[in-house]
């Protein structure tokens, strides 16, 4: 006789939340795209002001206290400003440390230079940081190739499985290389199609009723906007498709074109880092710092204006409440994660790129309990300033050489001993790359001759062939 029983199972989702939507999309952002982001909504909000006479928040405050906005002086018993989840909940992330404004005298530095970046480098540079045999990697760098601007994959897993060329590789496991880097920022990249995307990017949401199956069965009754269909067939009533329809359409069609691809004409630091006594720390750049409050005049017309004139400035009150907190959460998770990078690469901003740590995105990532899509987003055209220069944080981030002695190396400093002994070379005799393997050897880093031409030609250095003078 088979008995039967009620268990409860408690799990935990995000729910995509149009605050949620709305950090993601900040936490993207470069300063100069974040600034013209405030400014838009600044012209087009009459809620939302510039504050003058902002205070800035203190270590000593408490990172979770009451969960209330200190950039908004509201009285949250007359006007409601309830939100559905609270970002401390999705980025696990505190009240910002401190923030630099004295760091330098004179103007903060610009770099001038190419910071281009195509999907395909985006994507190459997610999979150099994340553990992969070398048949995966392989199976991996054929997908991306394979990827169009859209973020979509252009041919079909049994293409990629022959181009490998290895009667050892099944279609198994191109596919399951391929359900790897569909979690790759930005989420659902690799996708063959669009409901396949659609459908990877809420594999972890909490979504609305109706969603999932309007995913899977029902997108051309949806871009025909056969919404009777779509109720009959979903038993859902008006409001329940509404929110349905909406979460949908915040959801990227396209995940490729969420990738920025401009080159900035110049660059401002988002960190400074300085050394307080022994140890080197991050501050946020305070001079790029938005300064924003809720217009209190307007939100205190809530009550006497007529109904339309009322939804009107509670919805535009909750924007620029979700607004406001979505900056300050941005900031608090970008100086989380250069913290950590910070505190590992100590003994480069002392003595410099030979001593860089191998560090990949899910070092960081487990250290403060984000995923890595995360750590990607917030590394990437976010810069850093310290006496040793201007940094992309992504800058820090290297693959793991092992050692003979059982330790590790990042592949950084390798560059910069190889470009180290070339530097002092003879020009009657240079280097060759077996001659700076044994080199290496000698400093117990086992690497092979095709390795160092791989890093000497990404130094741009010639071969030594090319570098003999008479």
């Amino acid at each position: 006789m088979i008995k039967t029983s009620l268990q409860l199972k408690t799990t935990q989702q995000l729910a995509m939340t149009p605050q949620l939507q709305l950090a993601i999309k900040l936490l993207r952002l470069s300063t100069l795209e974040l600034q013209q982001e405030i400014q838009t909504l600044l012209e087009n909000n009459p809620l939302l002001e510039l504050d003058d006479n902002y205070t800035e928040v203190t270590v000593e405050q408490d990172a979770h206290e009451e969960n209330i906005d200190t950039r908004t002086q509201m009285d949250s018993r007359e006007i409601e400003t309830t939100l559905d989840v609270t970002l401390d909940d999705i980025y696990t992330a505190g009240t910002p440390s401190g923030t630099y404004s004295d760091y330098l005298n004179d103007e903060l530095p610009s770099y001038q230079g190419e910071t281009h970046e195509t999907l395909y480098d985006y994507l190459k540079w997610q999979l150099d940081l994340t553990p992969f045999s070398e048949t995966d990697r392989a199976i991996a760098i054929s997908i991306i190739r394979a990827i169009d601007e859209r973020g979509y994959l252009t041919v079909s897993t049994l293409e990629i499985l022959e181009e490998q060329g290895n009667s050892k590789i099944e279609l198994e496991e191109v596919e399951a290389v391929l359900k790897r880097i569909w979690h790759f920022d930005p989420i659902g990249v690799g996708a063959r199609s669009l409901q396949e995307s659609l459908l990877i990017q809420i594999q972890y949401l909490d979504t609305p009723k109706g969603v999932k199956q309007i995913i899977e069965s029902h997108l051309e009754q949806l871009a025909a906007r056969d919404f009777k269909s779509l109720k009959k067939l979903l038993n859902l009533n008006d409001n329940e498709l509404t929110t349905a329809i909406n979460f949908i359409q915040h959801l990227q069609p396209y995940p490729g074109e969420s990738i920025n691809r401009t080159a900035p004409d110049y660059i401002t630091p988002d960190l400074l880092v300085k050394k307080v006594g022994t140890v080197w720390r991050v501050g946020l750049n305070s001079e790029i710092l938005p300064n924003l409050r809720i217009n209190q005049h307007y939100a205190n017309m809530v009550k006497s204006a007529n109904e339309d004139d009322s939804h009107y400035i509670k919805t535009s009150l909750q924007q620029a409440n979700w607004f406001i907190k979505s900056i300050e959460n941005r900031n608090e998770t970008l100086l989380k994660v250069s913290q950590f990078i910070v505190d590992h690469q100590q003994a480069f901003f002392e003595y410099g790129e030979a001593y860089m740590k191998p560090m990949i995105l899910s070092d960081v990532a487990t250290a403060i309990n984000m995923h890595e899509s995360t750590i990607s987003r917030v590394t990437t055209q976010k810069y850093l300033h310290s006496p040793r220069g201007l940094f992309e944080l992504k800058y820090f981030f290297s693959s793991r050489i092992n050692t003979d002695s059982g330790s590790e190396a990042s592949s950084t400093a390798i560059r910069a001993l190889i470009k180290k002994y070339i530097a002092k070379e003879s020009s009657h005799k240079p280097l060759s790359d077996s001659k700076i393997a044994t080199m290496l050897e000698k400093e117990g880093i086992i690497i092979a001759r095709r390795t160092i031409a791989k890093y000497r030609e990404s130094l741009h250095i010639p071969p030594s062939s090319q570098r003999k003078k008479l």
